[in-house]
């Protein structure tokens, strides 16, 4: 799809330049045409008037002609302008516009560390047994309708949506734009307005049962990039992208369950409600990690410090005693 963008900017650009040339030329050649008429004109006016008049309606002809041919010139490239528009709209429904600008340009875009972001997972609860007892269009009418609402949704925060893969729908704050440690509580937000949208949602084929989700967040470090050449997509690496997956599939139906990393943020720029889990076991490289469930939001968002210097995200544990397992 890149490419094929990349290939009609570029025709437009050469068509474009092509009806300016043809333009200029046609122009020049009526100015021409003009002075030789004038001059001819000048010399029959007194030999004769018919002939006088009928240079006259050959000027007004020609004239009515070039306006005509600029009237049509400029519809067609108003019409190339809307078609270029809605290419980009296309593209940057795939990509980040940044990433996507860069790649029109024929640029490459090169793979970028970010220190610290947030990364939310969520699924839908027995999808497997619900799919088995639908019709595959039911099941597409279904993704289609609920993660319609998701990304009407995630508009208004400062979040990527990265992809939907089945009944998984991830997300992510502080990539490709830095923003912070704002990102916690975009994609804390984001959660917890999820959870409110659910609750009016209804499954078409199923009226009498609701969509539950469970939701895993994680803050730490990735490597961000573009990967493929046909249907390029913008994807997440590291070993945060793997915990906020196991925090998801350790959650249990309508909770956010939160990383010891991302409730740290939180409560560096205050205002979020949150209940310790316990102590578990993630199997990816931190091992057993203490865990949280995010509850809500206070009206009034207070900042809270512990008057210590810590890195927030990356992916070892933080080395504050208050908040270790």
């Amino acid at each position: 799809m890149t490419t094929y963008i990349s290939i009609i900017g570029h025709l437009e650009d050469v068509i474009t330049t092509n009806i300016d040339q043809m333009l200029n030329e046609e122009a020049d050649r009526a100015l021409r045409r003009v002075a030789i008429s004038l001059a001819v004109l000048s010399a029959i006016l007194f030999t004769c008037p018919l002939m006088s008049a009928w240079y006259v309606m050959s000027v007004n002809r020609m004239t009515s002609a070039i306006k005509q041919y600029v009237m049509d010139l400029t519809k067609k490239t108003l019409a190339l302008n809307i078609e270029k528009r809605r290419s980009k709209r296309l593209l940057y429904q795939m990509l980040p516009p940044s990433v996507a600008e860069s790649l029109m340009r024929d640029k490459t875009v090169n793979a970028e560390y970010f220190e610290s972001v947030t990364i939310f997972f969520s699924d839908i609860v027995g999808f497997t047994e619900m799919a088995s007892r639908s019709t595959p269009l039911q099941i597409v009418d279904l993704l289609n309708a609920l993660y319609t609402a998701f990304d009407d949704c995630i508009d208004k925060y400062d979040v990527y949506k990265v992809e939907t893969i089945g009944d998984a729908y991830m997300v992510a704050s502080g990539v490709p734009h830095v923003n912070g440690i704002r990102h916690a509580g975009e994609i804390a937000t984001l959660s917890l307005d999820l959870l409110i949208l659910i609750q009016d949602f209804r499954i078409p084929h199923f009226p009498d049962k609701r969509i539950q989700l469970r939701i895993g967040i994680h803050s730490g470090s990735c490597v961000a990039g573009v990967v493929g050449a046909k249907m390029p997509r913008y994807c997440l690496f590291g070993d945060s992208v793997n915990t906020a997956s196991r925090m998801e599939s350790t959650g249990k139906p309508l909770r956010i369950h939160v990383s010891i990393h991302t409730k740290y943020c939180l409560d560096l720029l205050g205002g979020f409600i949150l209940d310790q889990r316990g102590v578990l076991d993630i199997k990816v490289r931190k091992g057993r990690m203490k865990t949280f469930w995010l509850t809500g939001k206070q009206q009034e968002e207070t900042i809270i410090t512990s008057g210590k210097s810590v890195v927030v995200g990356g992916n070892d544990p933080i080395t504050v005693t208050d908040v270790l397992c």
